[in-house]
């Protein structure tokens, strides 16, 4: 089973995403197992604070370094894996590495990753540099935290393990699955809508030539 333990001020928010489709299903069927760690419940002040103002001045608040110690130092104690080298933690920042379907198929050789949502103007600096195994960007833009980005990692992990997808070879050759590919069109019924037709060679039942259209309508990277 992989595990992946998340963590955030906003715990619920990933119910709905978690509680649909695939990630449901690997869930029920023990490949993979989620839990979101609410950080305010590792501080130790009495408000429960897990931000602060920055040193030098500056907008905005900065997550501070010892709530985040905290929780991870707890999800490394309560792990059953006697291999810390299986575990991989990540703090997901606009500064970090831009994520790719190479970062997906690395992290799913991991038995567990811990990942690190951060809110309001960043977090200490001092958790990427002495907490985290890496940084993690999914784009060039500003999300107003890493809950999202944190989905996409589970999802994009989770479907790359043996028996989710029910058909392994979905996840062999597929988008991004090689540098600068990206997959051939699909059509499914009707054969034709509004005018739109499926091509014929498609419908035709010569799996070669099948097969020769799809590798010539394959993308290359834009």
């Amino acid at each position: 089973m992989k595990r992946f333990d998340i963590i955030t001020i906003f715990p619920e928010i990933f119910d709905s995403y978690f509680g649909e489709s695939i990630v449901k299903r690997a869930q029920e069927s023990g490949a993979i197992e989620i839990q979101a760690h609410n950080l305010r419940d590792h501080t130790e002040n009495k408000h429960r604070n897990v931000d602060d103002t920055p040193y030098g001045g500056g907008a905005g608040m900065v997550m501070t370094v010892e709530p985040i110690f905290n929780c991870i130092n707890a999800i490394k104690k309560s792990s059953v894996i006697s291999n810390q080298s299986s575990i991989r933690t990540i703090l997901f920042s606009a500064k970090g590495k831009r994520y790719t379907q190479k970062d997906a198929e690395r992290l799913a050789q991991y038995d567990r990753l811990i990942l690190i949502c951060g809110r309001y103007e960043g977090v200490d600096e001092r958790v990427a540099q002495h907490l985290v195994d890496e940084e993690i960007s999914i784009g060039d833009f500003v999300l107003t935290g890493g809950e999202i980005p944190a989905m996409l990692v589970v999802d994009s992990v989770t479907r790359l393990l043996p028996g989710v997808l029910g058909n392994d070879q979905s996840a062999v050759h597929e988008s991004h699955s090689e540098d600068g590919y990206l997959e051939h069109a699909q059509y499914t019924k009707p054969e034709e809508f509004n005018g739109w037709k499926v091509p014929e060679v498609l419908l035709s039942g010569n799996h070669k030539k099948i097969e020769k259209w799809r590798e010539e309508n394959a993308g290359g990277r834009k």
